[in-house]
C-alpha cells in the first residue's frame, strides 16, 4: 500500500478575509522564518511562518497572504496561507486586495 500526497490547494475553497484576518503582500525577508509585508490596512507587519507552512510552501517576496494578527501586538501577526495566481485576482474582483501592492509582481 502506498499512500498519495493529496492536493489541499484544490479540495478545500480558498479563506477569505474575516475577522482578525487580514491580507497582506511580502515586501522582504528578514530570516529566523519572519518575513515583513504590507497589509492592505495600511500597516506593515512583521508575519511569522508557522512551521506547519514552513515545511510545505516557499513564502517569497510580492507573495499575496492571509494573515491571523496578534491580539496583543497589533504591528504582528501568523501567516495562515498563500495565496495562488488566480486566487489573487479574485481577491482584487472582491475588493480585498489593491491591485497597487501587487504590480511588479510578475504574475508568479
Amino acid at each position: 500500500m502506498s499512500k498519495k500526497k493529496t492536493d489541499v490547494v484544490s479540495e478545500t475553497p480558498y479563506p477569505n478575509p474575516s475577522e482578525g484576518t487580514i491580507v497582506c503582500v511580502v515586501t522582504e525577508p528578514m530570516g529566523g522564518n519572519y518575513v515583513k509585508a504590507i497589509c492592505m490596512d495600511g500597516k506593515e507587519r512583521k508575519l511569522r511562518i508557522p512551521g506547519k507552512l514552513r515545511h510545505k510552501v516557499w513564502i517569497n517576496v510580492k507573495d499575496v497572504v492571509l494573515v491571523g494578527k496578534w491580539e496583543f501586538d497589533d504591528s504582528r501577526g501568523d501567516i495562515l496561507y498563500k495565496y495562488g495566481r488566480d486566487e489573487k485576482r479574485k481577491l482584487i474582483e472582491m475588493r480585498f486586495l489593491d491591485p497597487s501592492l501587487t504590480e511588479g509582481a510578475g504574475e508568479s
